[in-house]
């Protein structure tokens, strides 16, 4: 009976060893670098591509075509006919050659035609700055669009190292898994060795088949994990869901010397910052474009023009074919002395938009300074997380290592063993964490500090 079980068991065991191969088959594939996973992001990366069509819209913008400096040319063109029949009667009237009454006139299918076409230009001299200060506001408006873009890139770039990061710590901790499993299937052999020569219990071959399949479960939960993630990565990439990578796990922090340069700079390389100095320029011009309807307007004006009249005879005067050629200039000037209060009201709410835009800084400003507080505090904690578990890695390798010995010896029991190797694994697992966690901070405050672009990852 016990050998049935024992029989159903391993094939239990054999199943489950078979499934985790194939699931680590599935994510074998080539390195995908940080340099080549910055370079996919900005080349395919939904946001980003729809942010760097928003600043191709703000370029056409403010190019010269949209400014108001050229003239206008348009041209008319027409064409009229008309076709008549007329009588033309004289009552009383006598024919002097004759004696006899005077005979009615008839012209019958009179054809009469028209054609014009011209030539007009206009053109505004002076339109009280409006278009030169809107000409500038639409430069702006470009700048702002860039530092919206940025800001998108930036964001999008942090949510890669974010995902490509898990991965790393994920695979990490597969490896770990896979050891753990590896050490607990020795131990599952040297217990039945044991068992067989009457040196252990089946208490203790049990306990041991029993930690196989808990390793066993946990690296198959790490694995499905590790796959899901590497979809989320692939999903930021563009790329196909499936696709096989591994990432780079090698870690490299700031130096200390760089940071504070990069601090000392944040108010002016701050994203955010800099979209509100863009705002308050954009108000700023607002309010001289509404000043522009308190000055009068100056509009050059030209034309030429071609008419061509064909006349039929008529009862009176014969057909007539006449051709005119124009050609006029003249200037324009246009003054609302008063339209109403409509520029006055333009002009308050433009100052009362720019002082709004005076508060949101202070209040941007305070925010930031926070934002960055907060993140330098939370770097440097992570860090010395970082740095306390890499001790403590030391520690628990160095007790793991004498367990081991001391269990194959028969000085310790298997419970105790375990105990080893779970705080191992726990302690190479925080390790894990905490070192992505103390580079996705470092992220996170060099964005603050305007510096994420800026830097080599």
């Amino acid at each position: 009976m016990k050998n049935i079980m024992n029989c159903k068991y391993n094939t239990n065991i054999i199943r489950l060893f078979c499934l985790l191969f194939l699931i680590s088959s599935d994510v074998i594939g080539q390195q995908l670098t940080k340099q080549e996973a910055i370079r996919l992001t900005l080349e395919n990366n939904f946001g980003i591509l729809i942010a760097t069509n928003s600043i191709a819209v703000a370029k056409n913008n403010k190019g010269i075509l949209n400014s108001g400096y050229l003239p206008t040319l348009s041209t008319n063109a027409g064409a009229n006919y008309q076709s008549a029949t007329s009588t033309t009667s004289f009552p009383g009237a006598i024919d002097p050659n004759t004696g006899e009454p005077r005979a009615d006139i008839e012209i019958n299918d009179a054809e009469t035609q028209r054609y014009n076409a011209s030539l007009n230009l206009n053109y505004t001299l002076f339109d009280g700055l409006g278009r030169f200060y809107n000409y500038k506001r639409l430069k702006e408006q470009y700048n702002l669009t860039e530092l919206q873009a940025r800001e998108t890139i930036e964001n999008t770039i942090l949510q890669l190292f974010t995902v490509y990061y898990e991965v790393a710590r994920l695979s990490e901790n597969e490896e770990i898994l896979e050891e753990t499993l590896r050490i607990s299937r020795e131990r599952v052999s040297r217990s039945n060795y044991q068992f067989e020569y009457g040196q252990n219990t089946k208490l203790n071959v049990l306990n041991a088949q029993v930690d196989v399949a808990n390793d066993s479960i946990n690296l198959l939960n790490t694995r499905q994990q590790l796959v899901n993630t590497k979809r989320d990565l692939n999903v930021i990439l563009d790329n196909e869901l499936e696709k096989r990578f591994e990432v780079d796990t090698i870690i490299r922090f700031i130096s200390k010397f760089k940071l504070d340069e990069y601090l000392e700079k944040s108010t002016e390389n701050n994203v955010t910052l800099l979209q509100n100095k863009s705002n308050i320029k954009i108000s700023d011009y607002d309010i001289k474009v509404s000043k522009s309807g308190y000055l009068p307007t100056i509009g050059l004006t030209g034309s030429y023009g071609w008419n061509e009249n064909r006349n039929p005879p008529s009862a009176f005067f014969p057909g007539n074919v006449s051709d005119v050629y124009t050609l006029a200039a003249g200037v324009s000037l246009s003054w609302n002395l008063f339209d109403g209060g409509g520029t006055m009201t333009r002009v308050r709410n433009a100052k009362i938009a720019l002082d709004n835009q005076e508060i949101v800084k202070n209040q941007v400003i305070k925010e930031v300074q926070r934002d960055i507080a907060n993140a330098l505090g939370n770097y440097k904690n992570r860090l010395s997380v970082y740095k306390i578990q890499q001790q403590n890695v030391i520690t628990n390798q160095n007790n793991f290592e004498r367990s081991q010995e001391r269990f194959k010896l028969g000085q310790i029991t298997s419970i105790e063993f375990r105990q080893a190797q779970i705080n191992l694994i726990l302690a190479e697992t925080n390790k894990n964490s905490a070192k992505y966690d103390a580079k996705i901070a470092e992220l996170q405050l060099l964005q603050l500090t305007g510096q994420l672009l800026n830097i080599e990852f």
